[in-house]
């Protein structure tokens, strides 16, 4: 008799923060290759409004980003049929094991967060205990649903140690609860820096309107922002070490349309910088559009989006449960 039995998919888990509109940046870097992932993996994708809030943010503000992220993240074809997709915040068991974590991690450790430090530096009139112990709940998210693989960015390996650190601290004394994560470098993705300083990745807080582009930009302002863009005096199109702005420009471009560089140079030899940001601007219009009307078809049936978010919470929920009961019966609570 033949065997069909399928390996069994690896679990990952991502998620981001609904701070400011999401930007093509975002797009291109990470949430472009996350439809991918929940083909190849059993995939857990949040909106991670807990971690939102160690700055202060307007309620209803927050409310309406929260929101926009994840119909966003359906948008750019994320199916609940093929992945877990939540809010962060609807899933209380985040909170409980990111306290009983923070049991489990050591204030040198905290201490020595990188992003701590910068983010004291940046909000030096509001340095809460929730930022300084961000990454612990980070760990709680990772480890609650038994990830294998977590796709990071360089500024997010020293988190994704601390949360190994932790599990594996935890493991130690308690025999095996957690899997150890694992980080996962997309093979695909491109870094996308700002449109008006080069030497800064695009942010989707930029004071500077014109040094982002977000997913859910008119073609209009997409167009501007990309006739604006920083470049240099030499007008020739090619990937050179002095010449950021274009480079820039080049990633996205290629990103966008498939393209090499080398084929980009060549299509646009002998041409100025006025017809590569026109073709660059055009390409990215035509990239995002479909993802702005699913977005905007989404928006006008909030019953819809409720529905998806309520179900999606609810899936979460009862695996994370798992892994919580667990924990408590190891430390030693009373089962209630």
């Amino acid at each position: 008799m033949e065997n069909n039995t399928q390996p069994k998919k690896q679990r990952m888990l991502s998620m981001i923060k609904p701070t400011g509109q999401f930007t093509l940046g975002n797009y291109l870097g990470a949430l472009k290759n996350w439809a991918a992932l929940q083909e190849d993996y059993q995939s857990v994708f949040a909106i991670a409004d807990l971690h939102a809030i160690t700055i202060r943010l307007e309620p209803a503000k927050l409310r309406r980003q929260t929101l926009d992220a994840f119909a966003i993240l359906l948008a750019i074809g994320l199916d609940p049929n093929k992945c877990t997709l939540f809010i962060q915040s609807h899933v209380h068991q985040h909170a409980e094991l990111a306290w009983i974590l923070n049991c489990y991690s050591q204030f040198g450790e905290m201490q020595r967060m990188t992003q701590f430090k910068d983010k004291s530096k940046k909000h030096a009139d509001n340095v809460n205990v929730g930022l300084f112990a961000y990454p612990s709940l980070m760990a709680a998210d990772i480890l609650l649903y038994q990830a294998d693989l977590v796709p990071i960015g360089a500024d997010q390996k020293q988190h994704l140690e601390l949360a190994r650190t932790i599990a594996q601290r935890f493991n130690g004394i308690y025999g095996d609860t957690f899997t150890m994560p694992d980080g996962y470098f997309p093979k695909v993705g491109a870094r996308i820096m700002s449109l008006q300083n080069p030497e800064e990745k695009m942010g989707k807080s930029d004071s500077n309107e014109n040094a982002f582009v977000r997913i859910l930009d008119k073609p209009e302002d997409i167009m501007r922002k990309f006739k604006r863009a920083v470049t240099d005096s030499e007008a020739k199109v090619y990937f050179g070490e002095d010449k950021l702005g274009i480079n820039n420009l080049m990633t996205i471009y290629a990103a966008v349309t498939g393209l090499s560089f080398d084929q980009i140079e060549h299509d646009f030899d002998g041409k100025g910088y006025g017809d590569f940001k026109t073709a660059v601007g055009e390409a990215v219009v035509e990239t995002l559009r479909p993802v702005r009307e699913k977005y905007e078809q989404l928006m006008t049936d909030k019953a819809y989006l409720e529905s998806l978010y309520r179900q999606g919470a609810q899936n979460a929920a009862a695996f994370a449960e798992k892994t919580l009961q667990k924990v408590k019966r190891k430390v030693g609570f009373v089962a209630r």
